[in-house]
């Protein structure tokens, strides 16, 4: 049987960059809001995906989360690698000012996360084998006072996913924390790039050789920021507070 890959925000730019370097031979399953498929399946299968699979994925809707990933297998059979590709940036002005605005940001980026995380770790823990990739960022090794709504979340997330890891170590399901920087696409457009930028292809590429090698939890990428967010830890609080996004 094909390996299983289910992309969880499988509209996204990273999301589909994954899904395209880990479909040959496999079935991928694209799991993203409502909306056309149809160039995200096309470039799966041109990239030699033996089956392509289209949900319906409402992210905020933690409630239909378990029904879901039951349906995928249920139609394709057990999920082998699960990416969670989704997310928001928000708008740190209007979170400041609009307390639903920030809990729904918060909710995006941490809860829901959380919530599929638990699911997909709980289906693939008793067969004892099986890849899962959360994306936290750097935005959440230090908060940063620009963007600390969308890096509070992240924090959250890094932490719930952190912890999560150390319950499956054993298990023989591997857990990739992915902790890019500044991803120049979509999300970000318009914006300033900030130092050790990426792309969406070479967080793909990194996300994807980690998967392969099969052991590692934490991925910075690219690699550097390792060495600058440790520094970050001791930079004083009256200049980190200046710091940009």
């Amino acid at each position: 049987m094909s390996r299983v890959v289910a992309i969880f925000g499988g509209r996204s730019e990273i999301g589909l960059a994954v899904a395209t370097r880990l479909a040959p031979g496999a079935t991928v399953v694209l799991a993203a809001r409502p909306g056309p498929m149809d160039e995200a399946v096309d470039a799966c299968r041109q990239a030699g995906a033996t089956r392509v699979e289209v949900f319906d994925f409402d992210a905020d809707d933690v409630a239909a989360q378990p029904g879901l990933v039951a349906a995928i297998e249920e139609r394709v059979g057990p999920i082998d690698v699960a990416v969670l590709a989704f997310g928001v940036l928000g708008d740190q002005k209007r979170a400041e000012a609009d307390a639903e605005f920030a809990a729904a940001v918060l909710h995006t980026d941490f809860i829901a996360q959380a919530g599929l995380l638990t699911v997909l770790a709980d289906r693939l823990r008793p067969r004892g084998h099986g890849t899962i990739v959360a994306f936290s960022s750097v935005a959440g090794a230090r908060v940063r006072r620009a963007n600390y709504v969308y890096g509070s979340a992240k924090a959250g997330l890094d932490g719930f996913a952190s912890g999560l890891a150390d319950a499956l170590h054993g298990s023989g399901v591997h857990l990739v924390i992915a902790r890019p920087g500044f991803v120049i696409g979509r999300m970000t457009q318009g914006m300033e790039p900030a130092p050790f930028s990426s792309t969406p292809d070479q967080v793909a590429d990194a996300v994807v050789r980690r998967i392969e090698r099969g052991r590692g939890v934490e991925l910075w990428i690219p690699w550097q920021l390792k060495a600058m967010f440790a520094v970050a830890a001791v930079v004083p609080r009256s200049l980190w507070r200046r710091m940009p996004r």
